[in-house]
């Protein structure tokens, strides 16, 4: 995938990264992230800082901790951390051996997609080479022994959560795990564990290298550094962009070649859609967040085709283990098809905005809550094309039939 905009990590020296890091304490280093402002990468944007001084603090009662990449890039529309994996690898290596030396961790993992295992034997040469350059393994540091495996994933689209990534990790389906509590405090196998996603890992690497007060003077306040954004969709030059946060949306679709674009969908199909008359908004923790996927739909883009895509996809990957998604989910996939066959009335709507609230109140995981929202925004933004029918068009059909669940039957 082309790189469009000049990349400020192909500028950084992972190595002068984790030499600097090495040069502190453990407790120094943490202070250094959290210094810099960053929070992850991967769309939850959590504080890393407090995340590592959590996994650092929290008692380790068999003795180990560990560092989690989550390389399972499965958000429709997202595919930047596939071209640091290929480009950049030794920067996302060496922000795990960072985050490794910071919390006191012996063991690192790269939780690799299914769908990238063309990229397991680079990252294999790469932790070999940095074995043998002493970057891994034994005394990476006096007293500090610390080393990677790459662990591939199946296709499942909720282990990019991160207690569903452990549970995947551990041998088992891939589920989301109850919390608190949080990974963080007691994760892989019961350990203290960090999970990062690969952008965040390579940023760390760029903050000790040059600095958390370079890395929080782009941006803004609450949104520091710079983000890579995945263009994609109806645009004339798609591809991975950097961008500082804060950006606003017209921006990144002028550098893009889409200014016709009647909607983007921000944060892939867990996102949500912003109208033409919102472009104004920025792309920052404290307004449109996303983990890097920013689709493009352009004038001609047929909304409902969108909104059945997406519902399609969440029916399918729904892990099933709660009520809400995996019933949630499947209904709004007809609740889309009735639209389209014109069968709809506006309180079979009502009903289907009821629902994907419901949804996101009380889905167990992230995909569950995340399901209904561009579906929820294109019925707000687009009532017409969505084909929200004016009240007392259809004959008003049941709540059962209208939201494509069963009048009996349950768990």
């Amino acid at each position: 995938m082309t790189v469009r905009t000049p990349m400020t990590l192909a500028a950084v020296e992972s190595e002068a990264g984790l030499r600097a890091a090495l040069a502190l304490s453990p407790a120094q280093v943490i202070s250094q992230i959290v210094a810099s402002g960053m929070r992850g990468r991967g769309g939850a944007g959590f504080p890393t800082g407090r995340k590592w001084g959590l996994a650092a603090e929290a008692p380790a009662p068999l003795g180990r901790r560990y560092v989690v990449c989550n390389a399972d890039e499965g958000e429709p529309g997202t595919f930047k951390d596939r071209v640091l994996l290929a480009e950049h690898a030794d920067l996302v290596l060496a922000g795990m051996t960072i985050a490794g030396y910071a919390i006191g961790a012996a063991d690192g993992v790269v939780y690799l997609r299914a769908e990238y295992v063309y990229l397991r034997d680079a990252l294999l040469d790469a932790l070999r080479e940095r074995r043998e350059q002493g970057l891994l393994g034994p005394e990476v540091a006096p007293g500090f022994d610390f080393d990677i495996r790459v662990h591939m994933g199946a296709g499942a689209y909720v282990c990019g959560e991160e207690s569903a990534l452990l549970e995947s990790l551990e041998g088992r389906r891939g589920e989301p795990r109850d919390r608190p509590p949080y990974p963080a405090v007691r994760g892989l196998h019961g350990a203290p564990t960090v999970v990062n996603n690969v952008e965040t890992f390579a940023w760390v690497t760029a903050v000790l290298a040059r600095g958390p007060d370079w890395f929080a003077a782009i941006g803004t306040h609450r949104s520091t550094g710079p983000k890579l954004l995945s263009v994609s969709g109806d645009v004339a030059r798609p591809g991975v962009y950097e961008f500082p946060l804060g950006v606003p949306i017209a921006e990144v679709l002028r550098a893009a070649g889409g200014t016709d674009a009647k909607a983007v969908v921000v944060g892939g199909a867990a996102g949500t859609c912003v109208p033409a008359t919102q472009f104004g908004r920025t792309i920052s923790y404290e307004d449109v967040a996303t983990g890097g996927a920013f689709i493009v739909l352009g004038p001609d883009r047929d909304l409902l085709d969108v909104a059945e895509n997406i519902a399609e996809f969440f029916a399918d990957e729904s892990c099933g283990q709660c009520a809400p998604c995996r019933l949630g989910t499947a209904a709004l996939r007809e609740g889309v098809r009735r639209l389209r066959s014109g069968a709809c009335t506006r309180e079979d709507v009502a009903r289907l905005r009821r629902l994907g609230a419901t949804m996101r109140l009380t889905s167990k995981c992230g995909l569950g809550q995340a399901s209904p929202k561009v579906f929820l925004s294109l019925l707000e933004h687009f009532p017409a094309e969505m084909r929200v029918p004016d009240a007392g068009v259809a004959a008003r059909v049941s709540d059962a039939t209208a939201v494509g669940i069963p009048r009996h039957g349950g768990e």
